[in-house]
């Protein structure tokens, strides 16, 4: 009897032992599967980026509509680019440097019916070609004027070839015009300061303008000095042919 007390004794605490440890087994099991995985949190942080951007709507400022994608549904058919230097000085009258064919559709849009060519060398073939083509008149302003005057590109503009270009300007028949040399600097800058002093501009006035077009090496003091000493007198200008704005100017 003891003996068999002894061999069941021995028997049950490893079947309650068994119990235990699948017990433990099964908490441990239920722990690891309630446990969030990394991959899990990666997936919960995406979602909420995805919300995020959600919210985050594209809004046009000036019909204050939102968009989520601004499309655009074709390129322009043609590049407007200006020429170098390219400004507006009066209406119908411009002024640049040389233009090159990515400037003639620009051009185009101007209707020009003139252009004042100032360099002492003839322009480019694609612009004598531009303008046989649309009808454009080109005025050699300073090519070998009187038996080649302005024949040196580093000197200013002689006093007969700035009258030629003016006396083109102040005729609205010619209009619209452009102005123009290489860079559109100290020649077209010349002709132009000449043309604010008839306009009655003061000194300082002509050169800030004449300035804001030569780039970071400067004005030229001889230019300066040739549009101040310049005969505004000289330029014979007919009231009943003269632009509207000349007009103007001179009755203020």
């Amino acid at each position: 009897m003891e003996s068999q007390n002894t061999t069941g004794g021995s028997h049950l605490p490893d079947v309650l032992e068994g119990k235990m440890v699948a017990n433990d087994q099964s908490e441990n099991a239920s722990k690891i599967r309630n446990v969030p995985t990394n991959s899990e949190d990666d997936n919960d942080g995406n979602d909420e980026e995805e919300d995020d951007e959600e919210d985050h709507i594209y809004i046009n400022e000036e019909t204050e509509s939102g968009r989520e994608k601004i499309l655009i549904s074709h390129a322009p058919q043609e590049r407007i680019v200006p020429p170098l230097n390219f400004c507006p000085v009066e209406r119908y009258l411009y002024r640049s440097g040389q233009p090159s064919p990515v400037n003639f559709p620009f051009l185009l849009n101007l209707n020009l019916k003139t252009i004042i060519w100032l360099a002492n060398e003839e322009p480019q073939d694609t612009l004598l070609e531009f303008c046989d083509s649309y009808n454009i008149s080109l005025q050699f302003a300073a090519i070998n004027p009187d038996g080649g005057e302005d024949d040196n590109p580093w000197d200013g503009l002689t006093e007969h070839s700035i009258i030629n270009a003016l006396q083109t300007i102040v005729d609205r028949k010619n209009y619209p015009l452009l102005v123009c040399c290489g860079m559109g600097r100290h020649r077209t800058g010349t002709v132009i300061g000449c043309l604010r002093r008839i306009m009655g501009w003061n000194l300082a006035s002509v050169s800030e303008e004449y300035r804001r077009f030569t780039g970071s090496r400067g004005g030229r003091i001889l230019v300066e000095l040739l549009i101040e000493a310049f005969d505004t007198k000289i330029v014979e200008i007919a009231k009943d042919d003269a632009p509207a704005w000349l007009i103007t100017a001179l009755n203020e």
